[in-house]
């Protein structure tokens, strides 16, 4: 009996390699194959003088090793850091706004948000503290949820103000830098999770209709009573004018409107199969980072966009699948709230390029160039291979029959 027993329980563990979820890797190098060939095809032009290209080389290289180097550490283990990484993510977005100007807080494009340590290697804390929101509200939840013996609309209510006051802090830190694109992020981010929380409708629906209405009054509002947000809100003139040049870009194509106009005539000009790569013909300044989707589409042409869609639909796929299969509900959590993350990014990015959504400084995810961006992103990626690399056997076999 001693024998069997000893069988059964080396059956269970399987090997090291069948820990590592491959599909995820194969779709991480795509991307990166992706974000070489375009970033390459970007700098033809003749706005650049530095090459880009292998710069994002060498933070790919560097996310691998940091999402491999997360994969091993158990989630069980990284839920019990999450608090001291929340404190930590705080107290960096912090600094930038207490610290002053140096070469450490330096203000690049106009923004103090970057470290920069060495002269050369910089850090944006507010590209990281997106991971570190999506791993706290994934433990506030759980842990909510956890002892929770009797749910209620009482208790319902009690945890969204849980969400709130956690969410709250970073976004304010945020807001102070001027960076409305990342507290979007951040606001997509609680909605994905929040819908899955285990909040009755009976509260989401009015909610999120009371949130649809504030938008579109707002959206209204600027557009027939700018004056009014100015004086009510304190928004910047430069931030209505972004809203502006996105409803009628041909009116604002000598100021906020130019990228928008030259984004929608590269793809406009692409057609089908595009002009080829290193093709491209419109300018449109930094095109490696915010605007890469306008590349593929004028390069790449309407096929280029479709398979870079396609292989977005896959990642979401497959880690929808991974959320649905997970025995952790603090795992399951967290990839809903990734899922949300990376959905946004994709819609805003690509939408501000076909006037679908206001223009905001929002990369389009594994494919712009940038360093902290990537990064963060590999981080939440490592934490995804740390749920697949701890995962049991039983929730593999879910997991492969899903598929």
């Amino acid at each position: 009996m001693a024998r069997s027993s000893s069988t059964s329980r080396f059956k269970i563990k399987r090997p090291w390699i069948e820990k590592i979820d491959w599909w995820l890797i194969i779709l991480l190098i795509c991307f990166f194959a992706v974000s070489l060939i375009v970033i390459t095809s970007a700098m033809d032009g003749q706005q650049y003088s530095t090459n880009f290209a292998e710069r994002q080389i060498f933070y790919y290289i560097l996310g691998f090793i940091i999402a491999f180097s997360i994969m091993f550490v158990s989630p069980k283990l990284i839920n019990k850091w999450v608090f001291m990484l929340y404190c930590l993510g705080n107290l960096a977005l912090l600094g930038l706004l207490i610290l002053p100007e140096s070469s450490l807080t330096p203000t690049i494009n106009g923004a103090k948000s970057w470290y920069v340590f060495f002269g050369r290697l910089s850090l944006q804390p507010s590209e990281f503290m997106k991971i570190i929101l999506i791993l706290t509200l994934s433990k506030v939840v759980y842990d909510h949820n956890r002892f929770t013996y009797y749910k209620s609309l009482q208790s319902d209510i009690v945890l969204l103000m849980k969400i709130a006051l956690t969410s709250i802090i970073p976004m304010i830190l945020i807001l102070l830098q001027n960076d409305l694109g990342t507290t979007l992020v951040l606001l997509a981010i609680i909605l994905g999770i929040t819908v899955v929380s285990g909040v009755t409708w009976r509260i989401l629906a009015p909610f999120l209709i009371g949130l649809a209405a504030i938008g579109s009054t707002l959206i209204l509002t600027i557009i027939f009573k700018p004056e009014l947000i100015d004086k009510v809100l304190g928004i910047k003139t430069y931030q209505l004018g972004r809203i502006n040049s996105w409803l009628n870009p041909a009116e604002y194509s000598d100021g906020e409107g130019f990228h928008l106009m030259e984004s929608m005539k590269a793809i406009g000009s692409g057609g089908l199969f595009g002009k080829g790569f290193k093709g491209g013909e419109v300018y449109i300044p930094e095109n490696h980072t915010d605007f890469i989707f306008s590349v593929i589409g004028e390069e790449f042409g309407f096929i280029g966009t479709v398979l870079v869609l396609v292989l977005f639909l896959a990642l979401f796929t497959h880690l929808i699948r991974m959320a649905q299969v997970s025995s952790d509900p603090f795992a399951s959590f967290f990839l809903i709230g990734l899922i949300s993350m990376i959905i946004f990014h994709v819609f805003q990015n690509v939408g501000m390029t076909i006037q679908v959504v206001p223009i905001t400084g929002i990369p389009l995810p594994f494919i712009s160039y940038g360093g902290s961006a990537l990064w963060a992103l590999m981080c939440g990626i490592g934490v995804a291979l740390s749920i697949f690399y701890h995962s049991n056997p039983e929730q593999i076999k879910k997991y492969k029959s899903a598929k």
